[in-house]
């Protein structure tokens, strides 16, 4: 088929199911959406990965009395647990963080937030930092040594909390997959019935053309590049969603624990790489769910 009969034939049933093709632009922009969105979760969870696998501590909070009195580990309580812990295997280092280092933390952590005001010094224990060799064997052992000696208050395994925002990160994912899946059911549907009713309203023409000749590929052709483009159309609305998703909600919300180190920021060179794989992926499911329907119910 001639390039200007293509683009005359793709724009008139553009045109004439105009409803129905904003329709299925919507629904594949949301449904590519949410899988762009699963799979920046998946890279924001290999950051965080990378980003803790050498920075994860074992932190031994001092109890009142200690903290107040001991303001730089020279007490035999304190002295005696950081050596316990200097000599337990997998341990690389152990620092001392008194309740004022404690607090200028805190204040770094929260600036800007209403939990710093009304934080005083008092209020957070002095603590021993312990770096590990052995993210395994070292946590355990480190915990071992202090565990109900005078003078600790707890133990934190800051891999504990890592776990929960792991698996805090793993049901965000699960979900965005999940509603994906159901709302490309749905965009699947409506790509096939839209297919339909394109070909049914032009099929008088269609009809035409068989008769002079044409093969069934050619009048196919123009069905499935309508259905191509209102996907990649769709796909470049996910992935102009995504860009502003990314600025307008997601830097705000992790704005104070990204500029702490918590979390890393979302990178907007990732969100642009998934962006743009969306287009073609929206334009070629499209196109693959306009022929079966072609194959499979309408023979044109």
């Amino acid at each position: 088929m001639r390039p200007a009969l293509l683009t005359r034939e793709v724009s008139e049933g553009l045109r004439r199911n105009v409803t129905m093709t904003v329709a299925m632009v919507l629904t594949t922009a949301v449904t590519l959406m949410s899988v762009g969105a699963g799979l920046l979760v998946l890279r924001t969870i290999d950051d965080i990965s990378a980003l803790y696998a050498s920075r994860l501590e074992i932190q031994v909070a001092l109890t009142p009395d200690v903290s107040e009195s001991d303001r730089d580990c020279s007490g035999p309580t304190c002295a005696s647990l950081h050596a316990a812990l200097s000599s337990a295997p997998g341990v690389g280092a152990v620092t001392f963080e008194s309740q004022e280092q404690a607090y200028t933390r805190f204040r770094e952590l929260f600036a800007g937030q209403s939990v710093a005001d009304v934080a005083r010094p008092q209020s957070l224990p002095a603590t021993l930092r312990v770096t590990l060799t052995d993210q395994q064997g070292g946590a355990a052992a480190a915990a071992a040594a202090v565990e109900g000696r005078p003078g600790v208050r707890g133990v934190i395994d800051q891999r504990d909390l890592v776990g929960k925002l792991f698996d805090f990160l793993d049901g965000v994912r699960n979900v965005a997959f999940a509603l994906a899946v159901v709302q490309a059911l749905a965009a699947v549907l409506l790509i096939s019935n839209t297919v339909q009713v394109s070909a049914f309203t032009r099929r008088t023409e269609v009809a035409v053309m068989r008769l002079v000749g044409a093969t069934r590929w050619t009048t196919q052709l123009p069905f499935l590049m309508e259905a191509a483009i209102a996907g990649a159309v769709g796909g470049a609305l996910a992935g102009a969603g995504l860009v502003a998703a990314k600025y307008a909600v997601v830097d705000d919300l992790l704005a104070a624990i990204g500029r702490a180190g918590v979390i890393p920021p979302v990178r907007l060179s990732d969100v642009l790489v998934v962006s743009v794989l969306l287009v073609p992926v929206g334009g070629i499911v499209a196109g693959v769910t306009g022929y079966a329907t072609l194959r499979a119910y309408v023979k044109v």
